[in-house]
């Protein structure tokens, strides 16, 4: 499961300033307008072509479950592309973000000092610095590992260190996340 990523999506769909369409029949106009022809979002869905036309014309109406949740999330990801822009620009350039989070860390830090790993609840604001590595990293792919580490290097320079102003050297990294939020 993907929980940083997803975290970092729900962040950005805060700043929606529509909500998306409701009906299966909007939400499939919504993505033939987007993706320009019945057979691309077929394929987007895993449906047939003759499927989608059908919610397009409103003769089907109420999808199952799991074909509802990929349709919401197909509209989600493409939803007001601007808006989403417009709020992760904010965030890597002038307010950062917070992370909210509860996990086991561990430290590797100078001899003679614990590194006991322990579980802490976290919440802390990261500089844009961190929001725009964070970001870019998630439009490029990267996988949870890697976004959990940049996480990480943020929680450690800000909570660890105290940019800087103590405990130079340490090295953080999380470890069994329990929960992780974002928030712009």
């Amino acid at each position: 499961m993907d929980k940083l990523g997803d975290s970092l999506d729900r962040a950005v769909e805060q700043a929606f300033t529509r909500p998306i369409p409701k009906s299966a029949q909007a939400q499939m106009k919504y993505l033939v307008r987007q993706l320009k022809t019945t057979r691309a979002v077929a394929q987007a869905l895993g449906v047939s072509q003759r499927t989608v036309e059908r919610y397009v014309v409103g003769k089907l109406k109420r999808p199952r479950k799991d074909l509802a949740a990929r349709i919401e999330r197909e509209v989600t990801k493409r939803w007001q592309p601007q808006i989403r822009a417009k709020a992760k620009k904010k965030a890597a350039t002038t307010d950062g973000i917070v992370v909210s989070t509860r996990a086991r860390f561990g430290f590797t830090a100078a001899p003679g000092t614990t590194d006991d790993a322990r579980v802490r609840h976290i919440t802390q604001a990261l500089s844009p610095r961190w929001a725009e590595r964070l970001f870019a990293a998630r439009d490029q792919g990267a996988t949870e590992g890697q976004l959990l580490q940049i996480a990480a290097q943020g929680l450690g320079e800000h909570y660890f260190r105290n940019n800087g102003r103590r405990a130079d050297g340490l090295l953080v990294e999380f470890t069994d996340v329990e929960e992780i939020e974002i928030g712009l």
